[in-house]
């Protein structure tokens, strides 16, 4: 199982970046990323083939987040990029 996930997240220009989070997002990709730089590329790969951010209301801001597990459930440790 990748240890990375790439994160897209289409955030409203209200929000500041620092405030941009999945509990705040408009809309959220996810994606498993073997390494750092795939991560990066990947989710802004994800987020151009779905026609996102669109729209001048709204941005996209891209994370990656490290993955691991804690008594048999698997949590994300987030990074934000």
């Amino acid at each position: 199982m990748p240890e990375l996930l790439s994160v897209a997240l289409v955030c409203a220009v209200a929000l500041t970046a620092q405030d941009c989070s999945r509990d705040t997002a408009l809309d959220i990709i996810v994606s498993p990323a073997s390494s750092p730089m795939e991560c990066l590329m990947h989710a802004q790969a994800m987020a151009a083939r779905a026609g996102l951010p669109g729209g001048e209301d709204r941005y996209l801001k891209v994370a990656c987040e490290h993955r691991h597990t804690d008594r048999g459930t698997t949590t994300v440790a987030r990074r934000n990029s």
